[in-house]
């Protein structure tokens, strides 16, 4: 039977949980002769690694989140962030696992402290080659950048994270991207070592292992993950690993929350973990698509709108893709001339400069020429995609990013759950193309997501062939310097956040598929795989 007790710590409740089911040193240590292969770190993913964490429940995404915005598109409640510390090996990715499957939330973020160790110097590199250099002291660990991203982690900003080779104790040339979440967990041996980052915590474990069973877990990994001998990790452990536990790690128990003897075996503390966070996150549940459909309206069109002339020949072309008798070859026709004809009226937007050039009859001619850098086209998946080609027959050589942003069946709410974005994308005039916007929820998700790429507010035109008024005060009212151009304005949206007459879903009626349980006009249901 698992035990507990409760103390009074430093003006708090520190909860203490015992567990009798200590894992025995014999089954800790590899079988001779074998390999295990190298464990999965808790940094953001990389390009070869699919952003998933997949539980014996279900499949959680660790590189997105749902919307971080109200509906004045400023910060909501932000992330609850969750720090894991403890000596090293003592299994706090271990823990930080089974409280992502117990919470069973489809957002979180996990970041390992370990992606944060500084650049050494030449004579630093020397000395870990070694075993002579002190990865367990506080000062081989960045914590401006840690406190930097945390922040922004917090704020649902992206972040660049660095990668660690732990083989060459060095950074990999390539950071990876990672955005905030619901949940944020921060694990590290020094995680609770600064006094800045403790205040970034809204909840703080502290994972208490034997020193024995963390010493053999040591070996076992550093041997046959990293490639070390059995006399270097030993010599590292007594002469570092072991008295930095002693003066900086253990000290930092008293400073938590919570204290989990035993780690993952201790089931009793992860549920009790578990439970206190759900209530911290019902506290933080935010209807964006309903607070959206309640505000801003009633309000004359924003200035930044523009509208293609309806002239007949447009009307027509909505009159056959909105007919719900037309065929799938007709309305993929009649939607791709729209799109050109949309794509070519959203370019005279651009900014523009006079120029001369000599005509072949060697006669100067005035005239005007893209006084911007590049432009950059990004579709909101999976509808957006379809405007693409239209932008590429107007626009030589021009880039194109991809951000997938699907409804929440449950919720009805966006969510963020992919992105693909080209480099340098700051210094771009952006084409954000979606074909239908209803509440704006989706499209201020990826307005969002361009800003925190740094791409300023006056160089993103939001493209669609058909917006609701809703949709279109939403967007504007956020980001009141964004371009908004669409080919028709329909007035309202029904209780399924469908625009009114509207034009069905687009995606399922161009690319032939069965429609979304919920109908939704913004927000095509893809597959992320």
């Amino acid at each position: 039977m698992a035990g507990w007790l409760v103390a009074l710590g430093r003006g708090r409740h520190v909860l203490l949980l015992c567990s009798s089911n200590a894992e025995s040193l014999d089954r800790l240590l590899p079988p001779v002769g074998t390999r295990r292969s190298p464990r999965r770190r808790t940094t953001s993913q990389c390009k070869s690694e699919p952003p998933l964490l997949r539980t014996s429940k279900r499949t959680i995404y660790t590189a997105g989140r749902p919307p971080w915005y109200n509906e004045h598109g400023t910060q909501s409640k932000e992330a609850f962030a969750i720090g894991l510390g403890g000596g090293s090996a003592s299994g706090k990715t271990t823990v930080a696992r089974m409280i992502i499957e117990a919470l069973d939330v489809p957002w979180v973020v996990l970041l390992s402290m370990d992606s944060f160790y500084k650049v050494l110097t030449t004579q630093q590199q020397e000395q870990a080659a070694h075993n002579n250099f002190n990865f367990d002291h506080p000062d081989a660990f960045d914590f401006d950048l840690i406190v930097s991203t945390l922040k922004k982690l917090k704020q649902g900003k992206s972040v660049k994270v660095p990668v660690y080779d732990f083989t060459t104790h060095s950074r990999k040339k390539d950071w990876k991207t990672l955005y905030g979440a619901n949940v944020i967990i921060f694990e590290g041996i020094m995680a609770f070592a600064d006094k800045t980052l403790l205040e970034l915590l809204d909840m703080k474990i502290f994972v208490d292992t034997d020193s024995d069973i963390r010493l053999v877990r040591r070996l076992r990994r550093d041997i046959s993950e990293r490639g070390r001998d059995i006399e270097g990790v030993i010599k590292q452990y007594n002469k570092f690993v072991k008295p930095a536990f002693d003066q900086y790690i253990q000290p930092t128990m008293r400073v938590a929350d919570i204290v989990v003897p035993w780690g993952s075996g201790n089931t009793v503390a992860i549920d009790l973990i578990v439970q206190h966070m759900h209530s911290q996150l019902e506290e933080r549940e935010l209807s964006v698509r309903a607070a959206l459909a309640s505000a801003h309206q009633c309000h004359p069109l924003p200035r930044t709108l523009s509208v293609l002339k309806s002239t007949p020949q447009v009307r027509g072309m909505h009159t056959i893709i909105r007919d719900k008798e037309t065929s799938r070859d007709e309305f993929i026709f009649y939607s791709k001339r729209l799109m050109r004809l949309l794509i070519e009226h959203a370019l005279s937007f651009l900014p523009f400069q006079d120029c001369v050039v000599q005509t072949p009859q060697g006669q100067d001619y005035a005239g005007k020429c893209y006084a911007g850098k590049q432009i950059t086209g990004v579709s909101i998946l999976r509808a957006g995609e379809t405007m693409e080609p239209a932008l590429r027959a107007v626009c030589k050589d021009v880039r194109i990013g991809t951000i997938l942003i699907q409804t929440n069946q449950l919720t009805g709410e966006p969510e963020l759950h992919y992105l693909r974005l080209p480099k340098d994308i700051s210094d771009d005039h952006v084409i954000l193309m979606d074909c239908t916007v209803s509440t704006g929820a989706a499209a201020m998700m990826a307005v969002r997501v361009l800003l925190d790429h740094d791409v300023p507010e006056d160089k993103i035109f939001l493209l669609s062939l058909l917006m609701a008024e809703m949709g279109v005060h939403s967007v504007a009212y956020a980001f009141p310097r964004v371009r908004i151009i669409t080919t028709a304005v329909d007035k309202r949206v029904n209780d399924l956040f469908r625009i009114i007459p509207g034009i069905g879903n687009f995606g399922d009626r161009y690319f032939g598929t069965d429609a979304a349980p919920d109908g939704s006009d913004e927000e095509e249901v893809a597959c992320t795989s």
